[in-house]
């Protein structure tokens, strides 16, 4: 039996990707690269909620490292990025949920590292037409300090608005790959707006900030998510969608090595132990894919008759 007060390290009552629900559980930061539908993990690190970072003897206990301090998840999923970058790995597009790309924070720091993204957004995302202008208030009497918020020419929406006025032909259907069933397909729709991140206006909290592309893909279920990506103007739809699909390859990675190789079979009550957990984990999946990769290429290589 455990010892009174004693938990497994980062255990709190927080949000649960998995059960889609807060719950009392440990939450890790994943970095995953992938190409061809062929993903590596390469960075697995846990997330110290306040109440663990902020406790001594939470810390003492669970051996945390003296300079590990609190962060947020999106934080040390941008720092991971950055450290693999000065590794000296090159890689295409940053692709998250809608739990990092929802800040805007996150979204700048991409942007900052010269990185082209695709992140999923909350339905009520607010986003300014791409032709709003933002404009100084004239005094309303002479003297005094200067106004210091700008006007906007339009009031920002909701994503989930943007797209409830759309009529049916502007969605178009779009494949992505083939699945095991045969093709993968849903209809997307997709417009140039000014995502609400910019500095604060008057009668908003924040004015349009950069460009970006909007997008919606509506399921044959009738489910519609809403992703955000500095794409070029002239992306056509079809990229848009076939990017931001590809997380899936991340997504099943990460389930196999909870599901197969046990990530989430373990309570570690140390830091260094569940990370030492997570990089064996790691280590196997990559194996995996290695042998998984070497039977392709070999199945593709057999003699015809």
């Amino acid at each position: 039996m455990p010892k009174k007060g004693m938990h497994s390290v980062g255990v709190a009552h927080q949000y649960c990707g998995q059960l889609g629900k807060n719950a009392n559980c440990q939450a890790l930061v994943s970095i995953t690269l992938a190409r061809d539908e062929v993903p590596v993990p390469v960075a697995l690190r846990l997330y110290l909620p306040k109440q663990w970072a902020r406790d001594p003897e939470r810390r003492r206990r669970a051996k945390v490292p003296e300079d590990v301090v609190f962060r947020t998840k999106w934080q040390i999923a941008l720092a991971e990025i950055e450290r693999i970058m000065r590794s000296g790995i090159e890689f295409g597009d940053v692709l998250a949920d809608a739990g990092y790309g929802a800040c805007a924070a996150f979204r700048r720091g991409l942007s900052e590292l010269k990185l082209k993204w695709a992140v999923g957004v909350n339905p009520n995302q607010l986003v300014y037409p791409k032709s709003v202008r933002v404009a100084a208030p004239e005094r309303t009497r002479p003297g005094g300090r200067p106004p210091q918020r700008g006007k906007v020419s339009a009031a920002p929406r909701k994503a989930q608005e943007v797209f409830s006025t759309r009529a049916k032909n502007g969605f178009k259907e779009v494949q992505w790959r083939d699945g095991t069933k045969g093709p993968l397909s849903a209809s997307f729709a997709a417009i140039r707006v000014r995502v609400a991140d910019g500095p604060k206006v008057i009668g908003h909290n924040r004015g349009p900030g950069e460009e970006a592309w909007l997008v919606c893909e509506k399921r044959a279920n009738g489910v519609r998510k809403y992703y955000l990506s500095n794409y070029p103007p002239d992306t056509e739809l079809g990229t848009l969608a076939s990017v931001i699909k590809a997380r899936w390859a991340c997504e099943q990675a990460h389930q196999q090595m909870k599901e197969e190789l046990g990530l989430d079979h373990v309570e570690c009550r140390s830091w260094h132990a569940l990370h030492h957990h997570a990089l064996l984990t790691m280590m196997a999946f990559a194996f995996l894919q290695h042998l998984r990769n070497a039977e392709k290429k070999a199945w593709a290589q057999r003699p015809t008759a």
